[in-house]
Parts: structure tokens; sequence; C-alpha cells
């Protein structure tokens, strides 16, 4: 905690202080052309639905629209009617456009409200840069948490959030630098369980999920189709997450959730070393009443003996989940505390701007950008030895977007 967080604080204190540039223009533009697409959205939900005009902003004309009038069947109940929430309309898409054409509609609404409009309004005047401000304590598994605005919630899985990239730019003659770890939590998960097929693929610098579908399948490396390797990046990503065979077929198109079953019970027979490492961690927390990081970070769970066996469930996930992403922060915030050193010992042309989970955002003047990007990877790679190497990926470019591409 002394070695860790508190010098920590003079670093983001630094982060809040320099901000980093946005062109409004950029954000006008994209508003205006998200409002010209959601106008279009409410004629197709109009004419989808019937004829009939409703708000589609309204959740009480949405449930009469959909189970009343194109009478589907509801999943869920509220205390006013009929749930219309995520879930229930991924859960409807499948059978009519209107919920799709809704989810799509809310989130371009959303996009729009939460960033294109929002975000100019906090520009500084004085520095014509946004200065979000960053949270120790946000996250309970110990990752940083930013708000006002909170610049770690934009929606990158979608083409249109990605954009919003566009408008985070350098000033004249500066670049931006964006460097990622690459598949950290499934690196910690290596290093932790020790299993030897994820050892020998991160040694090997290996498509990570490819070798897993090769393991899970029974299928040489070179012969790994896209579905497998696509299956198989589900589980790698779920499984700290306690991810459940419901939870998979639900992610994976055509999967029965039997099937799915198999598949995970194919996954944990293969890396017996994973799901004892699960067990661990869960028996941790049950016998001590907290999990801890790679650096000893404690989490407490006290609901890990819950008689309300969601509560339980819930408890034994996140024992699991915190000490990976636990671990995973505990290294970034590592490496950011050395990268904060070396600039201020060195006196480097460069500044520390964003934290985004597993990603570092710098500003640099374009002939040092070469330079800075050697020292950044080098200080993120090093900032943890684990028994797996640390892989980074850093991308310069004019504005955010382009350093990450």
């Amino acid at each position: 905690h002394d070695e860790l967080e508190v010098p920590l604080i003079e670093v983001l204190a630094s982060m809040e202080r320099a901000g980093i540039t946005v062109d409004r223009a950029v954000l006008r533009e994209q508003s205006v052309e998200l409002a010209r697409r959601i106008e279009a959205l409410r004629e197709q939900l109009h004419v989808a639905a019937g004829g009939m005009p409703f708000t589609p902003d309204s959740p009480k004309q949405l449930a009469e629209v959909l189970f009343d009038r194109l009478g589907l069947k509801p999943v869920k109940k509220t205390k006013t009617g009929f749930s219309t929430d995520v879930e229930v309309l991924e859960r409807l898409a499948l059978e009519h456009p209107v919920p799709k054409l809704i989810l799509e509609y809310r989130s371009l609404v959303k996009l729009k409200g939460t960033y294109l409009d929002a975000l100019p309004e906090q520009i500084n005047p004085r520095t014509g840069r946004i200065h979000t401000s960053f949270n120790l304590t946000g996250a309970a598994t110990g990752r940083l948490s930013s708000s006002d605005p909170n610049l770690q919630n934009i929606p990158i899985r979608t083409d249109e959030g990605r954009r919003i990239r566009l408008a985070f730019v350098a000033p004249p003659g500066h670049v931006l630098l964006s460097a990622d770890y690459s598949q950290i939590e499934l690196r910690v998960l290596a290093h932790f369980t020790q299993e030897p097929a994820l050892l020998k693929a991160f040694e090997a610098d290996e498509d990570i999920h490819k070798a897993v579908a090769s393991e899970v399948f029974g299928t040489p490396l070179d012969q790994v189709s896209k579905d497998q390797r696509a299956q198989a990046k589900v589980i790698n990503f779920g499984i700290i997450y306690g991810i459940t065979p419901v939870g998979l077929a639900r992610r994976i198109d055509g999967m029965t959730v039997p099937a799915a079953a198999a598949l995970i019970e194919t996954y944990n027979r293969r890396f017996p070393g994973i799901e004892s490492f699960m067990r661990d961690c869960v028996e941790q927390a049950r016998s001590q009443g907290f999990v801890e990081t790679i650096l000893g970070r404690r989490r407490p769970l006290p609901d890990i003996h819950s008689g309300v066996i969601n509560i339980r469930n819930m408890n034994e996930r996140m024992a699991i989940n915190s000490v990976v992403q636990g671990s995973a922060a505990d290294l970034i915030k590592a490496a950011m505390l050395n990268l904060h050193r070396r600039i201020e010992r060195e006196g480097l042309p460069t500044m520390l701007l964003l934290q985004v989970h597993d990603e570092l955002v710098l500003e640099a003047p374009a002939h040092e950008a070469q330079r800075i990007g050697e020292i950044l990877r080098s200080e993120m790679v090093n900032a943890m030895s684990l028994r797996v190497p640390l892989k980074v990926e850093v991308g310069i470019g004019a504005n955010w977007d382009q350093a990450k591409a």
C-alpha cells in the first residue's frame, strides 16, 4: 500500500493536471451524423411495429408494442409491468426485428447523449483539454476508475463507439502514444495456475486462443478453424468470471446448453491447473474471508457463506475474478509508477494522460515518439516478473483512434 497506492496519488494528480486535447468539431460532426441515424431508426421502428407510431424511449409504450401488438412472449416482470431491459431484448431479438432495432437505437441515443453531446461541455476553456478525475478506490478489484467524464466506459465494441476516439487528439507537433498489455488477464491466469499448455503458448508467443482451441478440440495448431478459435476465446475470457453453460451458449451462435456444458467440461479436464486455482481462490475466501492479489491487496468477501445460493455463487465468482483482475490492476499501477518516476528522473519530453483498463495513453513531440515508445514498452514489460513474458503493443498517431490501430 505504501509502496504502490500512496505514491500513485502523485501520478494520478499529474495526469489530471495534464488532461487531453479534444476536438469539438469532430464530436459535433459525429453528433449530427448520429442524430440522422437515430431519426432513421425511429422510422424503421414504426414500420417494423406495423405502422403505428410510438415513443421508443418509453418502456411502457415499448412493452405495449412488443407484448400486446406484436404478441411476443414476456420474459420477466417488473413492478409496473413487463421488463424491456437489455437481457429481455437480446432474447426477443431472435424472434422479431423490433427488439434488435431498439437495442441499436438505445445504444446510439446513449452514445450521443453521454459522449458526443456531453464531452464538449467538459472541455476546460483555459486549457482546451478535458481533465478527467481518476479514482484509486473506485473499483473493488483495485482497478482505477475515472469520472467527470468517465473515459473508461467509452463503448469500443461498436464502430460508433470507437470513432469517439478520433476526437481525442494531440496538439500541433505532437502525437499520442497508446500502449496496451496484450491478454493480460490470461497471462496472470497462466502465472497463477502454472498450466503447462498456457505457459508454453505464451513463451512461444503463439495465438493463445488458437493454442487453447487446439488443446480443447484435439486439433493440430495449424488446423484450428475460425469457429473453434472463437469458441475458445469466449471460454478463455469467460472462465475467470465463472462462465456457466447457459452464459456460454448465449454467447456462441447456434450452441446448445448441453454442448456448452460439455465444452466447459473438456476445458476443465484439459486444464486441471485452472480448475484447482479457482477452487483455491474460493477456499481462501471461505477460510479467511478475503482473497489476495499478487501484491497482497485484499478483497474482503463477507458473503461467501451466505445461505442465499445466488449471493454465495456471486461471491465465489468474485473471489476468482478479484485475484486475476486485481493482479492485472497491480501490474499496470506498478508500470505507471515506474514510468512516472523515469519521466521525472530523465526529464523526458512526455506526459502520461490516461489509463483505461490495460492501456496507457501518453503525449509526446512527434520527433521523440519512437524513443518514448520504446521506453514506454520497456517500463510496462518490466513492471513485474511473471512466469510468462509480458507483451505490450505500442501505437502512435495524431489521435487516440490512430494510436490504437
